[in-house]
């Protein structure tokens, strides 16, 4: 069986310089990239990398790679990260890990953000299969669900809970998460713009227009796609 996750990771290698300092995100193909980049001698003594994902800088450690922190750089020359969709405009949503907003720092960080993965994440449209992640400071929960019922009726949201204690799920930056499950998708622009406009919500999983190529593998091979603005 091909593994498509490790076809992108090894294609994406050839948008990674020596000398660079670049960002990951968390996932699978994230994981493979990691490994080649250990595996490739110059690239691993040479690479400053940050992480928005605990897992992958855990995993960044193991491998003796150099950890940086984002805080303490400006730039980023590209980002890698996977994704649960996204469109022939590289819009994406990102709704699985809660740690959309830490990815959207460093992806604005980058001067390359590269989504990689399987042929079978990319859609003609983004639709409603996957929820809008809303991260929530805690004292702004009601008026920002009052708000997203008032103005989307017909949307179910759901405040994550944990499975491992009593209570919320709480993101890395000590807040609520919460998913828009939308029978229809809203217009992207629209959507992006009036979730951010609540205040008490920190960031939502919608990465709009953010992206500036993607790489991914599949049946006919790797395609790495630019996207096509309407």
């Amino acid at each position: 069986m091909n593994d498509y996750k490790m076809q992108a990771a090894k294609a994406s290698l050839k948008f990674i310089k020596t000398g660079q300092t670049i960002g990951l995100g968390a996932g699978t193909t994230i994981f493979h990239l990691v490994d080649l980049i250990s595996q490739d001698e110059l690239l691993a003594v040479s690479l400053t990398i940050v992480s928005s994902s605990f897992k992958t800088r855990t995993y960044l450690s193991e491998k003796g790679l150099n950890v940086g922190f984002s805080d303490l750089i400006a730039n980023l020359d590209s980002y890698f990260d996977g994704c649960d969709q996204f469109d022939r405009e590289l819009n994406a949503l990102k709704s699985g890990g809660g740690i959309h907003t830490n990815e959207k720092i460093l992806a604005s960080m980058a001067t390359e953000f590269i989504l990689i993965g399987d042929e079978g994440k990319m859609v003609s449209a983004l639709d409603h299969r996957h929820p809008l992640v809303i991260e929530i400071l805690p004292e702004a929960l009601s008026v920002v669900l009052r708000k997203i019922k008032l103005t989307y009726p017909g949307a179910e949201v759901t405040l994550r809970m944990s499975n491992q204690k009593d209570g919320a799920v709480i993101s890395d930056n000590g807040n609520l998460l919460a998913d828009i499950h939308f029978s229809e998708l809203p217009e992207l622009k629209e959507l992006n713009i009036f979730i951010k406009m609540i205040p008490g919500i920190v960031e939502h999983s919608l990465f709009y227009r953010l992206a500036t190529r993607a790489v991914i593998a599949g049946e006919n091979g790797i395609r790495v796609i630019i996207p096509e603005y309407q």
